[in-house]
């Protein structure tokens, strides 16, 4: 089975989970909490895990994940945590749960208020060793299984990221077999979160050569390959969610390197609690109308994305994102998943504030996102 050395240890391949025994004691684990979500728990999928240890019996399972974390499940679980004795971390399911796992521990070991650890702040900086966390995906987008941070909605309403090494799981487990039968709609959107994740990464202009090649041989597997499209339309397609789950995992090593304007918006929007808007959507709604906005700023670029979209030289690679997004049967603007002109300015604000927008192409300024804004709504 392969074990993969990058950012952490990696387990890749069908039936992976069947490692989780092993791992947890190579980590000193005796009594881990589970991080999942109530769809992974309504679908055995939580039971499979449990099975796959052993005789090492979880100290609590927390299955109440929000679609997008907030710092209230965070403080909750972080309590919960300490009061279980536990002493280190099982996070199960998509990006949602591993994100909370990660802010939980960080508040558990380290205490204070997340707003102290935030990375625009410098509060990367305060981080330091965290618990064992394995992480296992069960969706193939967000790529947190091996991500330098996580994503946390503040009760102040600002949609903040955390960076740093040490909030990187210790080891992913990756199975492919847990995303068989994945909806396809929930297939779609966690796989246009990890296309945007290739291509974003590749585009910013920090110099990273090899952070860039992984991202296009992810894009390549997921769009170029056809993986994407086939595990829509197949969701027992074996193959394509091992290379699904393999393009999430590689853009996550190559968004090391940074993300941009994209992920300023959907992050922007994301903050809307009461929209429950799924990241990866908002962004393969936004990112056709961002690639058209920046083409002509890293011309080089945009020809090895092309090539690794299977593109002809030149070809509009807005237009082949928005034809991918029709196929897959993702929403055509904002509009359609309840977001309103009113929305607009807070938006624009959020974006301008976010981590990411310092990752674009070219420097943005706040007509840009005004512009995305405007074009992604209707």
């Amino acid at each position: 089975m392969p074990v993969l050395r990058f950012l952490n240890t990696c387990i890749f391949d069908h039936g992976a989970v069947s490692r989780l025994e092993k791992t947890l004691k190579a980590y000193g684990v005796a009594r881990p909490f589970i991080v999942t979500d109530p769809g992974i728990k309504a679908a055995g999928l939580l039971d499979r895990i449990v099975d796959a240890m052993g005789p090492v019996t979880p100290a609590y399972i927390f299955s109440g994940t929000g679609a997008n974390p907030t710092e209230d499940q965070a403080i909750t679980t972080a309590a919960l945590y300490k009061q279980a004795e536990a002493d280190g971390v099982v996070a199960l399911g998509g990006g949602s749960s591993m994100d909370l796992a990660k802010a939980m521990l960080l508040l558990a070991s380290h205490g204070g208020c997340l707003e102290d650890y935030a990375a625009i702040s410098g509060g990367s900086r305060k981080i330091s060793k965290l618990p064992p966390l394995i992480a296992i995906p069960t969706t193939a987008g967000t790529g947190s299984e091996v991500s330098v941070g996580f994503i946390n909605t503040l009760n102040n309403g600002r949609k903040e990221t955390y960076s740093s090494p040490f909030l990187i799981p210790d080891t992913a487990i990756c199975d492919p077999d847990l995303t068989l039968g994945l909806p396809a709609g929930l297939t779609a959107a966690t796989g246009m979160d990890a296309v945007t994740h290739c291509i974003e990464a590749v585009l910013t202009p920090m110099v990273n050569p090899p952070a860039e090649g992984i991202g296009l041989d992810g894009l390549s597997r997921a769009v170029g390959q056809g993986a994407l499209r086939r595990a829509v339309e197949d969701g027992n397609d074996a193959q394509a969610r091992w290379d699904m789950m393999m393009a999430s995992y590689e853009g996550a090593l190559a968004f090391t390197k940074g993300l941009g304007g994209v992920h300023a918006l959907s992050h922007a929007a994301g903050r809307l609690k009461e929209k429950k808007l799924h990241h990866g959507t908002l962004n393969a709604i936004f990112l056709p109308h961002l690639l058209r906005h920046i083409d002509g700023a890293a011309s080089e670029k945009f020809e090895r994305l092309r090539f690794a979209m299977g593109l002809k030289a030149g070809a509009d690679m807005g237009d082949a994102i928005t034809e991918l997004n029709l196929s897959l049967g993702i929403p055509r603007c904002l509009a359609d998943i309840g977001v309103t002109a009113a929305d607009g300015p807070g938006i624009v604000d959020y974006a301008l504030a976010d981590l990411a927008h310092a990752g674009n192409a070219r420097p943005f300024e706040r007509r840009d996102y005004e512009i995305l804004f405007e074009q992604a709504l209707n």
